[in-house]
């Protein structure tokens, strides 16, 4: 998947008018069809089957559906889950790029990627109210780096509360191991399925404290998908299997170097240290040459995380990358303004180009994650950050970041809570 782009001056950009609020159509049934016709291939490809759980208690809707956010294949399962039900996909705003009516007409509720949207909420309830549809979210907003549970807000009870419709849990098996983020879109022969079981009804959700609920949440996102292949002896063949898994295991657990690591093939190696592994069939991590630190994925990028951690309590965590720059302003086109640099410390984004046109920051406190992604809209790796009026889309130009860049945002976000009457200690 493509998206349409304009190369215009950043000044140019910014005088452009920003996002007209409007609220979600009613989705159409035709469109809604072709949708689920289109991903009937997918589906017949992965031998989809769905199995329902406590479905009776949900009654007939409209629904607050939930669901877990792998690969592109989610879209299809979720035509196919909710067909003959009208329903209405909270989406990213940058899918409406060069489709709006197509997008509107199905219903979608756009919204700006971990950047606070006032409107969020009134227009879910205007979709589930007004237009008698049931609302999808994918609370996680981002795909999962590493086939683990990508953080979801807090406090999600509040807004389920809020909406009094009863809750639907959609998730899925087998999509992330068909096709991960980091591999360069490449699929692999994999079985999916997917449970879609009743969390809460009304008169549950009206009965639960919001701690509680998030609790259910917290539980039914616990995921590790390498461990679901592992268990379920599920065998990837295909050669490259380890392709761009640099970008999740970006630093070297040997001689602790980072941006070193290349994934090709079935193997990553350490350019630095030399040290090689093997992501074996089954995704196991198998040492060629050295004695393995990690045997699973999720566990190397754990790490890492404690890695940031630590840099972040020792001050000395910083990224500054030369980036290309990209604007979203509109549904028109994504406008390519030119380049700059990215920086990112325990004070949080500076984001400086354009001949010295643009400077933003954005601290620690706008975002309990950031915005993150691999081969973006076919064009690179991206890490986003901005506001409802206006989001920057910064394309590194060096270096695997995207993920060092997300796992740090979260924990900077983390710390900030905690140390908020206390802000010398992320100085």
């Amino acid at each position: 998947m493509k998206i349409k782009t304009r190369t215009i001056s950043y000044d140019e950009a910014m005088a452009l008018p920003s996002w007209e609020q409007v609220r979600p159509k009613k989705p159409s049934k035709l469109l809604a069809g072709i949708c689920r016709l289109a991903g009937r291939g997918e589906r017949r490809a992965v031998g989809f089957t769905c199995e329902q759980i406590d479905m009776d208690r949900a009654g007939s809707g409209p629904w607050m559906v939930l669901m877990n956010h792998c690969s592109f294949t989610d879209l299809a399962i979720a035509f196919e889950v909710l067909k003959g039900r009208p329903f209405s996909i909270v989406c990213t705003s940058d899918a409406l790029v060069g489709k709006k009516w197509f997008i509107r007409s199905l219903g979608c509720i756009p919204t700006r990627k971990f950047v606070s949207d006032i409107t969020l909420i009134s227009d879910m309830d205007h979709a589930l109210n007004v237009n008698k549809a049931s609302v999808l979210m994918y609370p996680e907003a981002g795909y999962s780096l590493d086939g683990t549970a990508t953080a979801i807000p807090r406090r999600m009870g509040v807004l389920l509360k809020k909406l009094k419709h009863p809750v639907v849990m959609i998730t899925t098996s087998g999509a992330f191991t068909r096709d991960p983020l980091y591999n360069n879109l490449q699929k692999r022969k994999v079985k999916v399925s997917c449970t879609m079981k009743c969390l809460f009804t009304p008169e549950e959700l009206a009965e639960t404290k919001v701690r509680d609920i998030d609790a259910v949440l917290d539980r039914e996102f616990d995921l590790d998908y390498f461990r679901w292949q592992q268990e379920n002896r599920v065998e990837i063949t295909e050669p490259f299997r380890a392709d761009g898994l640099n970008r999740i295991l970006y630093k070297c657990p040997h001689c602790m170097t980072e941006g070193k690591t290349m994934g090709k093939g079935t193997t990553l190696t350490c350019s630095s240290c030399g040290a090689t592994y093997e992501l074996d069939t089954f995704g196991f991590l198998k040492g060629v040459n050295v004695e393995p630190v990690f045997t699973h994925i999720p566990d190397w990028f754990a790490w890492e995380r404690d890695q940031i951690r630590s840099e972040i309590e020792a001050g000395t965590y910083k990224l500054d990358v030369p980036c290309d720059i990209a604007i979203l302003k509109d549904s028109k086109a994504l406008y390519m303004v030119g380049s700059g640099r990215l920086i990112h410390d325990n004070s949080g984004f500076v984001l400086d180009g354009c001949g010295g046109r643009l400077h933003y920051e954005q601290s620690p406190a706008a975002s309990y994650s950031v915005n993150s992604d691999y081969f973006w809209y076919e064009i690179g790796d991206i890490v986003s950050i901005g506001t409802n009026d206006c989001l920057y889309y910064c394309f590194p130009k060096e270096g695997d970041i995207v993920a060092k860049t997300r796992l740090a945002a979260e924990e900077l976000h983390k710390m900030y809570k905690v140390s908020s009457s206390k802000p010398s200690s992320l100085q």
